[in-house]
């Protein structure tokens, strides 16, 4: 496998996502997910921070009962033991997200 963010091996499927650990060092993971067409919003409460970007397609999260609709390019900060739901994507999205213990 190359090293590269875009490219995707093998595709979640329909309404489900992937994670893949790329790095895990000292007080950091770093994971690229891999969104296929999200429409059933799915709720994640993590122990550690999370600062995310979404590299390619288009998503809405909500965040303490505010929705945000990202596109390439944006990124958000995620304290631990914050819950976020995505409510869904448009077709496959790609994230990286850096996980902070």
């Amino acid at each position: 496998m190359r090293n590269n963010l875009f490219e995707i091996e093998n595709l979640p499927p329909l309404d489900s996502e992937i994670f893949i650990t790329l790095l895990e060092q000292k007080n950091i993971k770093i994971k690229k997910i891999i969104s296929n067409t999200i429409k059933t919003p799915q709720t994640f409460i993590q122990k550690e921070d999370e600062f995310v970007v979404l590299l390619k397609g288009c998503a809405k999260i909500e965040i303490n009962g505010e929705i945000k609709k990202l596109k390439a390019g944006d990124y958000l900060f995620i304290p631990a033991n914050t819950p976020h739901t995505l409510l869904k994507t448009k077709k496959t999205a790609i994230w990286l997200a850096i996980h902070i213990y």
